[in-house]
This record gives C-alpha cells, sequence and structure tokens, in this order.
C-alpha cells in the first residue's frame, strides 16, 4: 500500500514545491521595495527629461528672437538640457532593471504631465483668471487623471521578479508564448509596412503602430540588457554571454527605426497628435511584449489587475486630454510662390490674401527692419507722373523714371 502511494506522494510534493517556487517571488517583501525603485526612478528620469527637453526649446527660441550669431550647440543653456537629458534617460535606463517593464512603460505619462505644467508656468501673455481655467481646465483635469492613473499603476503594478541571467532570457527567448507573439507581431508589422510604403497609407495610426511595435521590441530588450548590468555588478557576470550583445544589437536596432517613423510622423501630424496616440499604443503594445516575454502578470490576482487596467485607462484619458488641449501651430509660408498672383487660382489662394500673415512672429523677408542694410540694397523708388498733354494735343509719355539720386 505504501509503496503503491509513494509516487503519487512524489508527484504531490513536487506540485506543491513547483507552485511554492512561482509565488516565492510575489511574497517576498523586497520585491516590493523593488517595485517602488524602479518606479522613483522612472518617475524622476521623465521629469527630468521633461525639463531638459524644454531647456533645449528654450534656447532655440532664444537665439531666434536675437541677434546672437552663436550655434544652439555652444550655448550653455542647450548644453544644461543636453546632460540634463543624459542623466533622465540614464535613470528610466536603470529603472528597468528593478520593475517589471509592465510597471515601468505607462510611466511615461509623467513627463506629458510635466511638460504641460512647463508650458503653463512659462506662458508669456497675461490672462484673466476666468479666462485661464477656461482655457487650460482640460490641462489640469487630465494632470489630475494622470496623477491619480500613475498611483494606480504602482500601487496595483505586477510584482513579478527574477534575475535577468543569460539563462533565464535565452529560455524566455525560446518560449512557445514568445515565439508565438513575435510570429503575430512580424505579420501585422510586414502588412502595415507595405500599406504604407507601397499603398502611401500615411494615416497617422499606421504609422505610430510602426512605431509601437519597433518600441515594444525596444523595452524587451533594454529590460534585458538592463538588468544582466545589475546582476554584473551585483558579482555574476554575464556580459561575457552571447545574447547580453544579441539583446544590445536589437536594442539599438530597433531603437533607430523607431525614431526614424516617429520623425516621419511628426513631419505630417500635430505633435500633440502623435503624444497622445503614441503613448496610449506604444504602452499597450510593450505591457503584451511584457506579459508574453517576462511573464509579468504570472500569479497575480484578479483584482491587481483589473485596478492595473484601470491606472492605465485614466492616464490614458488624462493624456489624450493634455495633448488635446494645446494650441494647434498656424503653418507659416516663408515666401510667396510664383504663380501666386491677384487674380489667379492656386492651391495657395484662400480666395482673399495672397502674402503670409505678418502678425506672426516671423518677419517676412525686408518688408521690416531696413534701416540696417547698405544703401547699395535698398529698393529703389519709381514715382508715378500723371498723364500730361502738350500744348499741340500730343500726349507725354504715360510716365517717366526719376533719377535715382542713391549712389550705385
Amino acid at each position: 500500500m505504501e509503496g503503491g502511494n509513494s509516487p503519487s506522494l512524489q508527484l504531490q510534493q513536487l506540485l506543491l514545491a513547483t507552485a511554492a517556487v512561482s509565488v516565492q517571488p510575489h511574497t517576498d517583501s523586497f520585491s516590493y521595495k523593488e517595485n517602488l525603485i524602479g518606479a522613483l526612478l522612472a518617475i524622476f528620469g521623465h521629469l527630468v527629461s521633461s525639463i531638459a527637453l524644454n531647456l533645449q526649446k528654450y534656447s532655440h527660441i532664444r537665439l531666434a528672437g536675437s541677434k546672437d550669431p552663436r550655434a544652439y550647440f555652444r550655448t550653455k543653456t542647450w548644453w544644461s538640457g543636453f546632460l540634463l537629458l543624459l542623466l533622465g534617460e540614464l535613470a528610466v535606463f536603470s529603472s528597468y532593471a528593478f520593475a517589471p517593464l509592465s510597471l515601468i512603460v505607462p510611466l511615461s505619462a509623467v513627463s506629458v504631465v510635466a511638460s504641460a505644467i512647463i508650458g503653463i508656468i512659462f506662458i508669456k501673455e497675461k490672462w484673466k483668471p476666468k479666462e485661464f481655467l477656461r482655457r487650460y481646465v482640460l490641462s489640469f483635469v487630465g494632470c489630475g487623471l494622470a496623477v491619480v492613473g500613475t498611483y494606480l499603476l504602482v500601487t496595483f503594478g505586477p510584482n513579478s521578479h527574477e534575475k535577468m541571467t543569460a539563462e533565464n532570457i535565452t529560455r524566455h527567448l525560446v518560449s512557445w508564448p514568445f515565439l508565438l507573439y513575435m510570429l503575430v507581431e512580424i505579420i501585422v508589422f510586414c502588412l502595415l509596412l507595405y500599406f504604407y510604403k507601397e499603398r502611401n497609407a500615411n494615416y497617422i495610426v499606421i504609422i505610430l503602430l510602426l512605431v509601437a511595435l519597433l518600441g515594444s521590441m525596444t523595452v524587451v530588450t533594454v529590460k534585458a540588457v538592463a538588468g544582466m548590468i545589475l546582476v554584473s555588478i551585483q558579482g555574476t557576470l554575464q556580459l561575457d554571454s552571447p545574447i547580453f550583445y544579441i539583446m544590445l544589437v536589437c536594442m539599438a536596432a530597433t531603437a533607430v527605426y523607431q525614431a526614424t517613423f516617429l520623425a516621419q510622423a511628426s513631419q505630417l501630424y500635430d505633435s500633440a497628435q502623435i503624444s497622445s496616440i503614441g503613448y496610449i499604443l506604444s504602452t499597450t503594445a510593450a505591457i503584451s511584449a511584457g506579459a508574453t516575454f517576462y511573464l509579468d502578470f504570472m500569479g497575480e490576482d484578479v483584482l491587481h489587475i483589473c485596478m492595473f487596467a484601470l491606472g492605465c485607462l485614466i492616464a490614458f484619458l488624462g493624456v489624450f486630454l493634455i495633448t488635446r488641449n494645446r494650441k494647434k501651430p498656424v503653418p507659416f509660408e516663408p515666401y510667396i510662390s510664383m504663380d501666386a498672383m491677384p487674380g489667379m487660382q492656386n492651391m495657395h489662394d484662400k480666395g482673399i490674401a495672397v502674402q503670409p500673415d505678418l502678425k506672426a512672429s516671423f518677419s517676412y523677408g525686408a518688408l521690416e527692419n531696413n534701416d540696417s542694410m547698405p544703401e547699395i540694397y535698398t529698393p529703389a523708388t519709381l514715382p508715378i507722373v500723371q498723364e500730361q498733354h502738350g500744348p499741340k494735343g500730343v500726349s507725354a509719355p504715360p510716365y517717366r523714371v526719376l533719377e535715382h539720386s542713391k549712389k550705385e
């Protein structure tokens, strides 16, 4: 009897031990501390990166509005922004080594909130309180929703932790869920690329879906590289493994192509649309990749998963409201095309004016501030003389050109 029951008992003990091993990372209290460290690093990195980008933008605007002949990369403001940008990106990169991928990616909403706040603080125009609230009420509501969503993400985020060793990454890389996910992603990517390149389907959703699919692979490789570096610093060297360099090359390649498609989207569409739609699509794709590759939600209960999804939806809505309230830039045409003649129909003719709006911040050609120009470049004046009739009924020339008084 005992001999017959021993195999079943051993099987039950093996199943219990396996379950205990799978649940152990979630019950470890130190994993919550790692989540907090990773979340704080990501929030700090996105905040610093947003400040850095606004500093660089301020440097460009300041040079454009002054007579300073220096290039932008010779100013202290631009270099300060560049160094802060490196610090912010380093903090975000380090955060992937501590917290799960699905927790770090949605926290990029912090950069949108920070940019909105910085934009409101540095507004040059003066508004009355009622006008200010009416204009920026959506931004305030969006910032509040983004903060609530971020709190829910940090509180109910996945708590799966494992050491990013070469063996673990290789095991995840050849697992059937990730291989199936990669197959579907490659097919979708090729279809989108075909419609974008061959059929000229330059829709913003198609371009940003290409960016999101590449970005999902970028964050997967970033977490692998950052995690292996952290394990190597802790004493177990992982940098001599071939999988580390494979992930490093994939990270660089996907990041470059992602930036290429993002630059093409920025030439066709407004930055506010790119920020909101890109954040939603990229976050969704990255969470799906993290859940498939690193099994972020393995062992999590339904309540935590639902609250995490609710936090993502609230953050999505907050980012959408913030970017929707941005003022759309008025396109400026710095020249008059040769066919833009009065009375001629052309693609730029709206039926009212031919010249660009001079109320813009740009000066149109030499119509303003000609005092500093040399006399030889100033336009000559050709006064018109009214037609006069001679005494014998012979008409004089309809006009005559006066001699120019300036030396040429």
